[in-house]
């Protein structure tokens, strides 16, 4: 019997703990109580990407976009949808046009182009079948009976793909120097370390496609002569981990890992090495130093890794996103992927866009476009009609980037000259609520835990920013603070050893260039715009506005709100903790922020 329907259930990470495994349950078991297991197929997906909306479920072939979806919803999908051919209008993305379902109609996907993400929400990744089903396995049978290796570096020239873990060096000379090395033995790692705060690019792409990234590295291996793989992950991405295990015991038993690999007679095999979630360890010569099985610290460079990398032997190292792009650029040819970005930032960028969004999620845009497209467009503006203050790229390596550079196109270079970074895809965006020497100061005390402490730029500079910062928030710095912040910020820049400390001041230096009005508010005046200061703060409340509801009164922690229905009520300074619960709730402008 032929299959009439399949529903996609998002099985990625986010939408896991919105119970998508309990509607993924429960769809089998309303369809099988309804007699038409037969005529439907369930599958668990990865990522859909629209994170914001989930759980999601998408019915085809109606492309059927049902977002928000609870475990009891799966009966009523089943009896109404997939039954009786009626969409659960309840459910829709965009519930006034019931009649336009399609997911392209969705504006989060119109500017969207997913490569890296081709098969998240798409296939079912503990299913090997379904990712050879799209092409998977192709470009590795091409690597290995038509291409030579100098064949396979220049497509991967021609593509111009540039390495996504942030620094962007050109993929096919990394590939060129460790294949150009004469070695006893030869090593390929994936860096699936990611550690920016709100980044989730790499874990989302190893739930939703891990097939995609054995597969490049099975290329790669075949490219520079490795016969030894290694995928560096953090232990806090369990889903992650179980599909990786998952795809390597498939792929072995097709015979795509291991010894004669598709009667080839090339060797070649991958084990998984879990990190403790170390931030520094995303630096490729940390990574490889934890792999070895010491402290993850950065090294001194040159030799670069390529040449002198894991257990002192030459070593391919990439990030999750630049090995997902490499079957694409084999399969299609590198000509084709240059086509897609500008002319110096090929192919697209997946970013982790979240903050005061409307849609947070998961994205992949081609390079060159806007921020303002991402963040009006697919982003759907700033949550509850607020003003656009800044959007900060690169994570804590990264700057702030304000509106008068919304039209920055997005690529390596341009990010640069604004003072920002690609780094590998945070996006966090912010409002007129929030405060910049308080988000500041939060980039610091990230640097701070995750400095290594291999040198002192890095590890005393974060620790002295920190300081100041925190001084400035409390309402006692000064303005020798200001050029401190500075001097202490280029010092870093120009002599720590790795990337972390080399860019631990890009928060810093970039909010100062853009909003040192701010912090002289807070220095000069003793004053927080956005309210976030605590020791900067006051509530009170304008008798004349207040109507005596009481909502700030029950919603208060403390409490410290006193007053009778109907009356203007009063705050006790003595003991309110400054929290702005009573300026979030109350609808009535009542409270004050001084």
């Amino acid at each position: 019997m032929a299959i009439k329907n399949y529903c996609l259930v998002c099985g990625g990470a986010g939408c896991d703990a919105g119970k998508a495994d309990a509607i993924y349950h429960g769809l089998r078991s309303a369809a099988e109580t309804n007699g038409i297991s037969d005529d439907i197929q369930i599958v668990k997906t990865g990522c859909f990407g629209l994170c914001e909306k989930g759980p999601i479920v998408k019915v085809l072939p109606e492309e059927t976009f049902y977002i928000g979806v609870k475990p009891e919803d799966a009966e009523i999908i089943v009896r109404e949808h997939l039954m009786k051919g009626r969409v659960v209008d309840s459910l829709l993305y965009r519930k006034e046009v019931a009649d336009k379902t399609d997911s392209e109609v969705i504006k989060f996907y119109q500017k969207q182009k997913r490569l890296v993400l081709r098969n998240c929400g798409v296939i079912d990744p503990e299913e090997i079948s379904e990712y050879i089903a799209r092409s998977g396995y192709v470009a590795l049978e091409k690597v290995l009976f038509e291409m030579s290796s100098e064949q396979v570096i220049e497509e991967i020239k021609i593509s111009g793909l540039r390495g996504r873990g942030g620094a962007g060096f050109p993929t096919w000379l990394k590939w060129k120097f460790s294949a150009d090395v004469e070695a006893d033995k030869k090593y390929v790692v994936c860096n699936a370390d990611e550690g920016d705060p709100g980044a989730y690019m790499d874990r989302a792409t190893l739930e939703g496609d891990p097939h995609s990234i054995l597969e490049a590295m099975i290329i790669a291996a075949k490219t520079v002569g490795s016969d030894q793989g290694v995928i560096y992950i953090r232990a806090e991405y369990p889903l992650a981990i179980q599909r990786l295990e998952i795809a390597l015991k498939q792929a072995r038993e097709y015979g795509l890992l291991g010894e004669d690999i598709l009667g080839s007679g090339f060797n070649f095999d991958i084990e998984i090495r879990l990190g403790a979630g170390a931030f520094v360890c995303g630096e490729e010569t940390a990574l490889l130093t934890s792999t070895e099985g010491n402290r993850g610290m950065p090294i001194p460079k040159p030799p670069f890794p390529a040449v002198k990398g894991l257990f002192g032997k030459p070593t391919v190292i990439n990030n999750v996103e630049t090995y997902a792009n490499i079957p694409l650029i084999i399969e299609k040819g590198g000509a084709w992927f240059k086509s897609i970005g500008t002319e110096k930032s090929s192919g697209t960028k997946v970013f982790a866009l979240t903050g005061r969004i409307e849609n947070s999620g998961l994205v992949e845009v081609p390079m060159g476009t806007t921020l303002r497209e991402i963040i009006f467009d697919v982003g759907g503006g700033i949550r509850d009609n607020k003003e656009f203050k800044a959007v900060q790229t690169g994570g804590p390596s990264g700057g702030v980037i304000t509106r008068d550079f919304l039209d920055t196109p997005i690529d390596f270079d341009s990010l640069t000259a604004i003072g920002s970074m690609m780094g590998s895809g945070g996006m966090i965006v912010m409002d007129e609520n929030d405060c910049i020497v308080d988000i500041t100061k939060f980039y610091m005390e990230f640097c701070v835990d995750e400095s290594c402490g291999k040198c002192a730029p890095c590890r005393v500079g974060t620790k002295r920013m920190y300081q100041i910062l925190d001084k400035i928030t409390k309402g006692t710095g000064t303005m020798e603070d200001i050029r401190k912040l500075k001097d202490i910020g280029l010092a870093a820049q120009k002599a720590s050893l790795c990337g972390l400390g080399q860019t631990a001041a890009n928060p810093v230096l970039s909010t100062l260039k853009y909003f040192e009005e701010e912090y002289l508010e807070h220095i000069r005046d003793g004053k927080c715009r956005a309210g976030k200061c605590k020791d900067l703060v006051t509530y009170t409340i304008d008798a004349d506005k207040c109507i005596g509801c009481t909502v700030c009164a029950r919603k208060c922690p403390v409490p410290c709100i006193a007053g009778e229905r109907k009356t203007p009520h009063v705050i006790d300074q003595s003991k309110c903790i400054k929290c702005g619960v009573c300026f979030d709730v109350c609808k009535f402008g009542a409270v004050i922020v001084a």
